[in-house]
Formats: structure tokens, sequence, C-alpha cells
């Protein structure tokens, strides 16, 4: 029996809500590997608080529990909610279409929110320059058509995820790309497109930081 073992009998024999919670967030704490499989099986439960622990184990786990996420049956809407938090946080390209679905599908604001944030910060450092290109356009595309959004939350997301693209890519200032997305974001901040002043100011602090 690894160290490992205990905790995940913990949350599997756990018999009340409280102490799922408890159990999740001790085995969240591990942060081992082995336990992801069950850390995503609590996505499930209808438990938003133990949710909340196993997705920031997952996230701390990273690379090693992106398989695990994608293989959560897309039936269950709940567990895919929170998995698109988690693949958001972890950053893996493997999660791309997930992201993408979430942000211009979900019917969650919170859900599309994280996926906006998700996609403007994938770790891409590994890939081959042409497949790179290709992640970053079809991250800017999903992005774009986010501006859109009827709920402030999810396009105050999307300014984020448009200025940690830009950054992130190897977009220069004149690069067809860059001057799309910084086209969005200045209309973001302007009063005769957004009527979120804090819509307003995050894309506005975004240009900024892009144009410094």
């Amino acid at each position: 029996m690894g160290p490992i073992t205990p905790l995940i009998q913990a949350v599997e024999q756990a018999g009340s809500a409280l102490e799922l919670l408890r159990a999740t967030a001790a085995l969240a704490a591990s942060g081992d590997a082995a336990a992801a499989p069950t850390l995503v099986e609590v996505l499930g439960f209808n438990n938003p608080g133990a949710a909340v622990a196993a997705v920031d184990g997952l996230i701390a786990i990273g690379t090693p529990a992106v398989d695990h996420l994608l293989q959560l049956d897309p039936r269950n809407y709940g567990a895919r909610a929170w998995a698109v938090r988690a693949l958001a946080g972890i950053g893996d390209v493997r999660g791309l279409e997930l992201l993408i679905e979430a942000l211009l599908t979900d019917v969650g604001p919170s859900v599309r929110r994280a996926a906006a944030k998700g996609l403007g910060s994938l770790q891409l450092q590994g890939l081959a320059s042409d497949q790179r290109a290709a992640v970053e356009q079809r991250c800017l595309e999903a992005l774009l058509q986010g501006c859109s959004d009827g709920e402030w939350v999810v396009r105050y997301a999307v300014a984020v995820g448009l200025e940690g693209l830009a950054q992130g890519s190897r977009w220069p200032p004149d690069h067809h790309d860059h001057r799309r997305a910084t086209a969005a974001l200045t209309q973001l901040g302007h009063a005769d497109h957004e009527e979120a002043s804090v819509v307003r100011l995050r894309a506005a602090l975004a240009l900024q930081r892009l144009t410094t």
C-alpha cells in the first residue's frame, strides 16, 4: 500500500458531504499524480466544495492529470464544467478543443470565463512553429467570437485572454493577428461598444501592456 492509498480510500469511503470535502482536500494537497483519477471522479459528485478542492489538486498535478480530464463523459455536464476550469489552469494544449467548445457553447458564464482565460495561457513552448501558429490562430478566433458574449464577466476574461495570447505569441506588432487582437481590445475598451466599465478598463490595461 503506497502513501497515497489511504487518502484515496478516505475519498471513496466518505459518508457525508463534509467528509468528502475534507478527504478531497487532503488528497488534493498530496500533489501525487496517482490522485488524479480519484480527483476527476469527485468532479461529478455534485459537491461544489469538494469539486473546487479537486480542481486545485488537478491543477497542482498538472500535465499527468490531462488524460483523465479528457476522458470524462461529455454527458455529465457538471463534471465537464469543472474539468474546463482544471484544464484552463493546467494550460496543456491537449485541452484546446474542450476550451474552445466551452467558450463558444457552454451555458454557464463561469465556465465560459474560465475557458477564455485558459485560451490565453496555453503552454505552447514545446510545439513546432507551424503547430504553434495553428493553435494560436484557433485561440484567437475563439476569443474574437467571445468578445460578443452576453455576459460582462466573460468579456472581461476575453480581454485577459487576448492579452495573454498576444504576449505569449511570437507575433510582432505589425503582424496581422497582433493587429486583430489589439483591434478587439480597442473595441472592448470603447464605450460605444462595451457597456461595462470594468471591461473597458481591463481592455485598456491590456492595450497599454501590449503597446509599451
